[in-house]
């Protein structure tokens, strides 16, 4: 059984100058108690991994608003203008990887390998620096694996023991960096008794969760 802690709790557990994996698209499957328990906290030097920074006010955009990171890893930020205007002041270190080498290479880190090969990229300024192989006769970046001290993420249902089931474009990011976080912490909508998910609905399971948030009051 997980014990389901607060989200206050949970954000405690979180030191400055950890790197996050938090899932999401646009902020939709993101865990939003927690960003705002983050925020709350005061945190500071924080490395976000995600897809994007979602907008101002919503997601991870609160913790763009409030100073909380030193550093993003994520496909675009085109949606937020501040994380922009961060980047060019310097507040910010933005690091801006393809949409498809950044899941593969969370997910490296969470199935052990070292690293993974892309032809995205070759020929342009993503490549300085990188290692180039060549396999039957093409090349292709070795581009590294992607871990995190903390992978956040929200999630349709949790049971007791941690199973995790997602819904819609929840399932883009969070099951991957559900592998790829040394501590997991998951916000379900509801948590319900074990048997009420079906086994082929789990796509998380319970022994890759380390927390559960527990519900608000109202179910949310």
């Amino acid at each position: 059984m997980k014990h389901a802690i607060k989200a206050a709790e949970a954000a405690e557990l979180i030191p400055d100058g950890s790197t996050l994996l938090i899932g999401g698209f646009m902020g939709v499957g993101s865990p939003h108690r927690l960003i705002d328990a983050i925020v709350d906290k005061g945190a500071k030097d924080l490395t976000v991994v995600a897809n994007d920074t979602a907008m101002p006010g919503r997601g991870i955009g609160k913790l763009v608003t409030a100073g909380c990171l030193s550093k993003v890893v994520a496909s675009h930020i085109g949606l937020n203008p501040e994380t922009q205007q961060k980047m060019i002041s310097g507040e910010i270190e933005v690091d801006l990887v393809p949409q498809g080498t950044l899941v593969e290479r969370i997910r490296a880190a969470g199935v052990g390998l070292g690293g993974i090969l892309t032809p995205t990229g070759i020929g342009t300024l993503v490549a300085d620096g990188k290692q180039t192989v060549s396999v039957n006769g093409e090349d292709f970046l070795l581009e590294e694996p992607i871990p995190g001290d903390f992978a956040l993420i929200a999630a349709h249902q949790a049971d007791y023991v941690g199973n995790l089931e997602y819904s819609l474009t929840a399932h883009n990011f969070n099951p991957i960096m559900a592998l790829a976080g040394a501590t997991v912490i998951a916000e379900p909508h509801t948590i319900v008794p074990i048997g009420v998910i079906s086994p082929d609905s789990v796509k998380t399971p319970g022994i890759l969760v380390d927390y559960l948030l527990e519900r608000q009051p109202d179910g949310s």
